[in-house]
């Protein structure tokens, strides 16, 4: 008698919706109807629920389109709600009619035609996450985009393949994916469709950015630094790569792989001044001063207020010195004095608060060359 009248109350919820479907309105309480059955689980596997559900909400949509094209009020964000409510609606519909009857025995009778009409709707997943995306709401544009994606393995659309295969907004959506999981700092989402993302040529620099810093955020260092180095293979003249790819270098001593770096990025852009003091800087971490000295040269006739390139100059002297036999090369060393001194000394005016570089250089140069009145300076300096 409960099974009974449990079916009776369902049949009569069905008519009502239904009923409402007729109408042409009230399509929300028919919604409800449906979502109420389903809230006991023995109705959880009736596609006929399903079926009606998927209609009200189609219905819904329709009106929502058409106070669109109308020009009446319609909420934005309420209509991309319903788009996506039908399809997660269908997929459930879709993998309840595909189940096997009792004899094992699959025959859909509903496929055909919901997948048809999906189709259409389709494109409108796009939109509506590229709509929360212009919100700044990026879980729900990433919810939106994975569901288009999501509908490219979907047994419903079986046979659509070539719909898929020439729709270029695959790629835009899987960046925009990335870009989403990147903005709410969830590395997973950002790398769950890397392959796909990269293939939105437009974009690809920046997908390769917010891969590197999704490994990064997972501690996986193979990864960060393999993703830099493909970036930067691609677009070495971007300020990203070559700048993290270079500490990253530095940071761990392995100075041979920087110069590496830094002579693919000088002929990509042989006047940058970024790249010619970041050589400079290499080779004097190689201690290869002389070749240092020629970087420095050349960056300081592009650009003679860089600071730290009379700093490098200066300092690549005064390590040539260092290597010298006081006892044997007493004229030469004294000409190392000589040229470091105008580096160090146009490095302090340039940068006067950077006592703890120039002020020991500058003792040492006024030292051995006798300059009394400049060392006794420097002296007093280094004493406060």
């Amino acid at each position: 008698m409960i099974l009974a009248l449990s079916v009776s109350a369902q049949r009569k919820q069905i008519g009502e919706a239904r009923t409402y479907l007729k109408s042409g309105k009230n399509f929300d309480k028919a919604e409800r109807l449906m979502t109420d059955l389903l809230k006991d689980s023995a109705n959880q596997d009736n596609k006929r629920i399903y079926e009606i559900w998927l209609q009200s909400v189609q219905k819904q949509y329709e009106q929502a389109n058409e106070r669109f094209y109308t020009h009446k009020q319609q909420d934005t964000a309420q209509f991309f709600s319903l788009v996506r409510r039908m399809f997660s609606i269908a997929f459930r519909m879709d993998s309840l009619d595909m189940m096997p009857d009792k004899k094992g025995r699959v025959a859909p009778e509903l496929r055909k035609d919901v997948a048809r009409d999906m189709i259409n709707y389709w494109p409108n997943l796009f939109y509506g996450g590229a709509y929360h995306v212009r919100k700044s709401d990026f879980q729900k544009a990433y919810d939106f985009f994975e569901t288009y994606l999501d509908c490219t393995h979907q047994p419903l659309f079986t046979g659509y393949d070539p719909i898929f295969v020439d729709d270029s907004r695959i790629a835009e959506a899987s960046y925009w994916a990335c870009y989403c999981g990147y903005r709410m700092n969830d590395p997973l989402l950002a790398l769950r469709h890397r392959e796909l993302a990269l293939r939105d040529m437009s974009k690809r620099d920046m997908t390769f950015q917010y891969l590197a810093e999704a490994w990064k955020t997972l501690n996986d260092d193979s990864m960060y630094v393999a993703t830099l180095q493909k970036g930067f293979k691609e677009y070495p003249t971007s300020n990203y790569f070559f700048p993290r790819l270079m500490d990253h270098y530095t940071q761990i001593r392995q100075y041979e792989e920087a110069l590496d770096v830094v002579d693919a990025a000088l002929e990509a852009d042989s006047l940058s001044e970024l790249y010619l003091y970041a050589k400079s800087n290499v080779l004097m971490q190689l201690e290869r001063y002389a070749e240092s000295l020629d970087y420095t040269d050349k960056l300081l006739t592009l650009n003679d207020k860089q600071a730290d390139a009379y700093y490098n100059g200066g300092s690549a002297y005064l390590n040539i010195a260092l290597r010298m036999d006081p006892q044997r090369h007493k004229k030469q060393l004294k000409d190392m004095y000589q040229k470091a001194l105008p580096y160090m000394e146009k490095y302090r005016a340039l940068a006067p608060t950077e006592i703890q570089k120039w002020g020991p250089a500058l003792y040492r140069i006024y030292f051995n060359l006798n300059m009394g009145k400049q060392f006794d300076e420097i002296d007093k300096i280094l004493k406060k």
